[in-house]
């Protein structure tokens, strides 16, 4: 199994199916992609076939998973795959920018000085491997707790968000 395949399974496991919650602030959404996004992947031509994202298929979130998660946070670039995994999951669940963040915010936290932009470029690639072959463990924790950390801001930005942070704390360390 490649690397994006084992990514995909674990955060499609993550995943629910159809839902429309008015305090998600994702909306309506579809094996974890939102209506934005579906709608965004149809008239990039990146899906078809599919007119409502209700009817989207595990083949079709896929395709959009891989070009506008996996790909743009250029995790085929990265030598471990649980920590690609992991980062990936953050990025479907938070958004490719959020989880970049999260991942430069983890890596200074292990002692990089870098740029805290939300921007996958080789200099952040670079850090994700070498802590990748120096210690994965203390990366997939600082990972981890970085998650947890952004969770906690979005309740308290926005108290109405708690009733997700049962799930969200799944996502941790998947």
């Amino acid at each position: 199994m490649d690397n994006f395949d084992y990514a995909f399974i674990k955060t499609l496991g993550a995943e629910g199916g159809y839902s429309d919650d008015p305090f998600d602030k994702g909306g309506e959404s579809n094996l974890g992609i939102t209506k934005a996004v579906f709608e965004d992947a149809l008239n990039r031509m990146v899906i078809s076939g599919v007119s409502d994202v209700k009817d989207l298929t595990v083949a079709q979130a896929k395709a959009i998973y891989k070009v506008d998660y996996w790909h743009k946070i250029r995790l085929g670039e990265v030598k471990s795959r649980e920590i690609a995994a992991e980062i990936f999951d953050i990025g479907v669940n938070a958004g490719t920018k959020r989880a970049i963040l999260i991942t430069q915010k983890a890596l200074n936290y292990l002692g990089e000085n870098l740029a805290e932009d939300g921007a996958m470029g080789p200099i952040t690639l670079a850090a994700v491997n070498k802590w990748t072959e120096k210690d994965k463990r203390a990366l997939l924790i600082c990972l981890n707790g970085c998650q947890f950390i952004w969770y906690i801001e979005i309740i308290k930005n926005n108290p109405s968000q708690k009733k997700f942070f049962r799930g969200w704390t799944k996502r941790i360390s998947l």
